[in-house]
């Protein structure tokens, strides 16, 4: 085991580790404090470009830290939350005297009044003893956006709500579908999706929507190919008539025979039709709409297309490119960027055309009548081999990888595989790459889901090479991301819903709720844990929540009520204890959760036995306890209305399960398309439970 920092000699580390944010420990649990490893320290400071690899050399770069922290009048950003007389909390220690000066957005000079407009400016500080100081000052709005009112919807993973007119994986085309579906015949206010990132290219594709190459940029994988204008005038009609016959027979591999979702196959398809579709010259209109957003996009999508393109001829992983492709601003990777711009200007078209069709499905969700519309998801990281970590270089931890220390669920922790953001590099760049982000994803998204929203106050960074449990919590601006989530959210009209599940630092829920940041709540999690760890009755709850029966990384409900998912992880030898004892527990589980809702008079016990007798009652039964609750959001699985079983992704597994792979399917696993779906008399009997409170 590596030594932890436990020794008095380690205190000049332990202080420099505190001064750039580095955990020297952590608590599991209140009342529980684990000294993390010297070594998670060390690394974790080497890549924030410290160097702490002896004492001689922490001694100096401590001396480097407190001078410079001494001698500075500003941070690199500042943050004012709006309507605050009192000013940016950071400014509270410059000397009596210092002058201030705001330059907004719009180029307007203000002197030191705090009564300024959102956005981010520019702040000059002139200290009476000549030093000056300048910072980026993000004034932001003091909360995010409230839901307008309350509202159920659908939660689905694209790429499993395949349609007879799909090509083999759901489609922007089934998404845009479905939301006006469920908003004019089910009432409901959202359409909650997985992260439609870009992905890393290249057979076997990560399925995975959590590992993407870039989280600016969407999937072209998700486009509905015929509802492309262009698509109407390919000349080729013989081949893209072939190439239809092909997608027939891969959707009727995946819903007629059963076979997983082959993601693959379908971008081969799809990337051989639009090389058709996209040989047709833009009309006028067309064209001054491409050039408007690549000019909007501007360096960010050039990069984009061009890794895309470098990535076609050098493979896919851009560490073993030739040396100065490596580097996205040398002169070779220019060279090769004028080079192959044809292939250039067929990725950014990509983007555009993905950009529109999302942008169409928030169209067409809010037509509908829904109040929020689509609902994205951000992902917590990106693949260390993709287009944004080759981008982005100088703003990405190297050597280092996200994760989670151990806990209760995990005894020897994760490691996710996904480089962190530099705190310091996105403070001094004044958060421009988050900022970004964000405004792109606010183009098309009702609401936003921040997956693992803690990763805003800190990430544990593991050194590559090293286990889980040998890493490190390394702290974030929280101020400063928040800031700027409400800034970008705010300017969108968009939700934003925290993924908060799991182990929380405290004050971070509080803190996210003073700034209106919805969080999580799943019913299966909601016991009184500080108590008798008993189910919570509805009134206890929290308000600010999207409230669910369950997620993409746990099992449906149907095989929560019948503790199908014991037998599933007990066939992959994932159990760490006797299946009987697994089985009786979550037996009892679910029997407690029954127990409370027909003490509530939401299901009739009186003929009832065991958990999963009457499970469709049971599941309606569920979902008019979430009613109860104070719970703004109500999410409704996609797949227990139809009785599906299977989680769409089992945690700890690889080969072992096919996670992302799965279409939704029935109770006997016979896939379900959407047309059949919008019929189920059984989703129709959930939904009704909304439509029936609503009316009453």
């Amino acid at each position: 085991m590596a030594a932890a920092l436990e020794d008095p000699a380690d205190a000049d580390l332990s202080r420099l580790a505190e001064l750039h944010g580095v955990a020297t420990s952590y608590s599991p649990a209140p009342g529980r404090d684990v000294p993390v490893p010297a070594s998670a320290v060390i690394a974790a400071l080497a890549a924030l470009g410290v160097d702490a690899a002896g004492p001689g050399a922490v001694r100096t770069a401590l001396a480097v830290r407190e001078r410079e922290l001494s001698e500075r009048l500003l941070p690199p950003t500042v943050v004012h939350w709006a309507g605050d007389p009192r000013g940016p909390a950071a400014l509270t220690a410059l000397p009596p005297g210092t002058r201030l000066r705001v330059r907004t957005e719009e180029g307007e000079e203000r002197d030191g009044t705090w009564n300024l407009p959102l956005g981010v400016h520019r702040l000059t500080a002139a200290a009476p003893d000549g030093r000056t100081g300048h910072a980026r000052l993000v004034v932001a709005p003091d909360r995010l956006p409230a839901p307008p009112g309350r509202s159920h919807g659908l939660l689905v993973q694209l790429y499993s709500l395949l349609s007879r007119r799909s090509w083999g994986m759901g489609d922007l085309g089934d998404l845009a579908e479905l939301a006006g579906w469920a908003g004019r015949t089910a009432g409901a206010g959202f359409v909650q999706v997985n992260p439609l990132h870009a992905a890393v290219p290249g057979a076997p594709t990560d399925p995975s929507p959590y590992r993407p190459s870039s989280r600016r940029f969407p999937d072209p994988v998700h486009l509905r190919i015929e509802d492309v204008p262009e698509y109407a005038y390919v000349p080729d009609r013989e081949r893209l008539n072939g190439l239809l016959e092909r997608a027939e027979r891969l959707r009727a591999t995946v819903l007629d025979k059963g076979a997983l979702i082959d993601r693959d196959a379908v971008w081969e398809l799809k990337r051989e039709a639009l090389e058709l579709v996209l040989a047709v010259p833009l009309g006028p209109g067309r064209r001054a709409a491409y050039d408007e957003f690549r000019a909007a996009q501007g360096q960010a999508l050039d990069d984009h297309a061009t890794w895309y393109a470098l990535a076609e001829t050098h493979g896919f992983d851009w560490h073993r490119w030739p040396g100065e492709l490596r580097d996205p601003r040398s002169a070779d990777t220019a060279r090769a960027r004028a080079e192959l711009a044809g292939r250039v200007e067929f990725h950014a078209r990509l983007a555009w055309l993905t950009d529109g069709q999302l942008r169409a499905a928030q169209r067409a969700a809010r037509e509908a009548g829904m109040a929020v519309g689509i609902v994205h998801d951000l992902a917590v990281g990106v693949h260390p081999d993709g287009a944004d970590a080759w981008a982005q270089q100088d703003v990405f931890a190297a050597g280092m990888s996200v994760g989670a220390p151990p806990d209760a669920f995990n005894a020897r922790g994760q490691d996710w595989g996904l480089p962190p953001w530099r705190p310091d590099r996105l403070a001094a760049c004044g958060y421009a790459p988050y900022r970004d982000l964000l405004r792109a994803l606010f183009r098309y998204a009702g609401a936003l889901r921040v997956d693992h929203v803690m990763g805003l106050f800190r990430l544990w960074w593991v050194p590559q090479g090293s286990p889980p449990t040998e890493g490190t919590y390394v702290r974030y601006d929280a101020d400063a991301m928040l800031a700027i989530l409400a800034l970008e959210a705010t300017r969108a009209g968009a939700v934003v819903i925290g993924e908060d599940l799991g182990t929380v630092e405290p004050g971070v829920r509080e803190t996210l709720a003073r700034r209106g940041v919805l969080g999580t709540s799943v019913l299966w999690f909601e016991r009184d844990w500080e108590g008798d760890g008993r189910p919570l009755p509805p009134d206890r709850w929290r308000d600010g929540c999207l409230a669910t029966a369950t997620t993409h990384d746990l099992p449906p409900t149907a095989a929560r009520l019948t503790a199908d998912h014991v037998d599933l992880r007990d066939r992959l030898g994932l159990l760490t204890r006797p299946a009987t004892e697994e089985r009786a527990e979550a037996t009892a589980d679910a029997a407690e959760w029954l127990a409370l809702l027909g003490s509530l008079g939401l299901l009739d016990l009186t003929a009832a036995g065991p958990p999963g007798t009457d499970e469709e009652e049971e599941i309606r039964a569920v979902h008019r306890f979430l009613l109860r609750t104070p719970a703004r959001l109500i999410g409704v699985w996609l797949p227990d209305g139809v009785g599906d079983r299977r989680p769409q992704n089992l945690p700890g597994t690889w080969d072992q399960y096919p996670n992302w792979r799965l279409p939704i399917a029935d109770r006997q696993g016979r896939p379900v398309p959407l047309e059949e779906l919008t019929a189920a008399p059984r989703l129709r009997a959930l939904l009704d439970v909304f439509t029936q409170a609503r009316e009453g």
